[in-house]
């Protein structure tokens, strides 16, 4: 069997998987935030933090609570990263640097893990599974909990409240992650993760020379960063490093677990709207987004552009051997997708047209399907957008699921679609304008552009892959990278609640023969045409700077 052929096997059986899960998984997730019911260990959380599990909060005291919660989380593991030497398990370990503390903080808590350090020589034990870790568990319940609240405000047939935040985020971690977790940190433990509290092991290599090999608690960091859509890694190599993802078949089981829950959540925002048609709707325009990405990522990857390719005969730089071009651009798509960043090979190494579209990928707001919950959401934002653009086709009222689309939800769907072009573009052109920043640039022309853009474009749409080329542990990409992940994580975040607040407000609609229906395959096509268009009016001057120009020339 070629190579082609078993990579091509490989993602067909990861998405057959997906497809079994998807139905029970997504009804058990609906299950969870319909219920009356509160486990022993949530009651005694809910005691501990005075917490009311039966009050419903409105949409501004839904955000104040998410916010006030982010706030102290990045505080905590701020400090946790500045005395980290003084610290259990701290493994000869120093304090880490303000500037990267602070992007550091803010990538974990905004669910990026963009990382401008080296895991093994940076973070000491106790920071990674005390801090990061479990970082990786609530900012992913942070995501699925806002996306919950939008399916209520659909959904709410009179004007009431949209849940409880504390209530939401405990039942996502204890009753969704944790479970999930548990089951999955075993079976990567199986293959080959590491689990363990060793000392870093100084070795006598054969040539006489010394070599460092780190230990950690890596299978339970490892399994939530890809289920949580995290990213980030335990060690530099990310998931390319063996003790991350030993062999090829967990290389599958972690792809797998990047597109678990975001490709349930449709069935879940489909069961608890009461119309399983409409998430059949959104799903269907996700994978048709994702299909057309990945399609063109390994067209581009297998067309061996270039002589040194063609003569090695595969584009196998900054690929793993033991995975090869198709898994490896399967990973990468997955993971610009999904807002997951997690890479188990390096995107710059990627030929010019490929690593455009995985920038494109990123751009497209990772609808496809998307991170935990943000995903959802933003495919709903986008449906929104297409109910609205079709009304004005038609000339009527544009009405989403009985709740009609007015002049206040447009704005906020605008300001949520303007929200990561400003950051990504105006930060582009910063780091671009200063001669300071220069240096930190590997590759001149098109290709330094577009490691300077994807940087912003991972940070500001909270992916945190990294193109590589780009040396961003210096005070200014610190600084404003961390910026970027926060506006680009807590603006849309609280957007999306107020449209929550303002969908719960309004009695549905009945539906009428001049309703629009938005269950069908145009009105998918039609989604997946508005995300395409906007993405291309908005960046494609960037990109054509950037990876188009680079690629057009080779």
């Amino acid at each position: 069997m070629n190579a082609t052929v078993a990579g091509i096997l490989q993602i067909v059986l990861v998405l057959a998987a997906l497809a079994l899960v998807h139905r029970p998984l997504g009804d058990y997730i609906a299950a969870q935030f319909t219920s009356g019911k509160d486990l022993a260990v949530e009651r005694w959380i809910y005691r501990l933090c005075a917490v009311d599990p039966r009050s419903s909060q409105r949409w501004t005291s839904y955000a104040r609570s998410l916010l006030t919660f982010s706030v102290l989380s990045v505080v905590l593991l701020y400090v946790m990263q500045r005395l980290q030497s003084w610290l259990p398990f701290s493994v000869g370990m120093p304090p880490v640097e303000p500037d990267q503390a602070w992007n550091t903080a803010i990538s974990f808590v905004t669910n990026t893990n963009w990382q401008s350090y080296s895991g093994e020589a940076a973070m000491s034990y106790f920071t990674q599974a005390a801090g990061l870790a479990v970082q990786n568990f609530v900012s992913a319940a942070v995501g699925i909990v806002v996306a919950i609240v939008l399916i209520r405000g659909i959904a709410a047939r009179s004007a009431q409240g949209l849940g409880n935040f504390w209530v939401d985020l405990t039942r996502t971690v204890v009753r969704i992650l944790l479970p999930l977790s548990l089951v999955f940190a075993v079976v990567l433990m199986l293959g080959g993760v590491i689990q363990n509290l060793q000392e870093p092991l100084v070795v006598t290599t054969l040539d006489g020379g010394t070599q460092t090999i780190p230990g950690g608690l890596v299978a339970s960091q490892e399994v939530i960063k890809e289920l949580g859509t995290n990213g980030g890694g335990y060690f530099n190599a990310n998931s390319a490093h063996p003790f991350e993802n030993p062999a090829a078949w967990t290389n599958l089981v972690e792809i797998f677990l990047i597109l678990l829950i975001p490709t349930a959540l449709p069935r879940t925002f489909g069961r608890m709207v009461g119309s399983l048609r409409q998430g059949y709707a959104v799903i269907a325009a996700m994978g048709t987004l994702f299909v057309l990405s990945l399609s063109a990522v390994i067209l581009s990857e297998l067309a061996n552009n270039g002589s040194a390719i063609a003569a090695a005969g595969a584009a196998m730089e900054g690929k793993e051997v033991r995975f090869g071009i198709i898994p490896s651009s399967f990973f990468a798509v997955a993971t610009t997708l999904t807002s997951t960043g997690a890479v188990d090979s390096f995107h710059s190494s990627y030929s010019a047209l490929g690593g455009g579209v995985l920038v494109m990928n990123m751009l497209l707001g990772e609808i496809a399907p998307g991170g935990v919950g943000s995903g959802l959401y933003g495919m709903l934002i986008i449906a929104i957008l297409a109910v609205f653009i079709a009304g004005l086709m038609v000339g009527r009222t544009p009405e989403y699921m009985g709740k009609k689309i007015g002049a206040t939800q447009m704005k906020l769907v605008s300001l949520y679609i303007l929200v990561v072009p400003f950051v990504v573009l105006v930060g582009t052109g910063i780091a671009l304008a200063i001669p300071a920043t220069w240096d930190s640039i590997l590759n001149a022309g098109p290709h330094g552009l577009t490691e300077v853009l994807y940087a912003f474009t991972s940070a500001g749409n909270n992916n945190g892959s990294a193109f590589a080329g780009l040396s961003a542990n210096t005070p200014f990409f610190n600084v404003a990278l961390g910026l970027a992940m926060a506006i680009g994580r807590f603006v849309p975040i609280v957007v999306i609640l107020a449209l929550a607040g303002s969908l719960a407000g309004q009695k549905p609609a009945p539906e009428t023969v001049g309703t629009l229906p938005t269950h069908r395959p145009q009105f998918v096509s039609v989604m997946v045409g508005v995300s395409l268009i906007v993405t291309l009016l908005t960046f494609l001057p960037a990109l054509a700077l950037g990876p188009l120009a680079e690629g057009l020339s080779s």
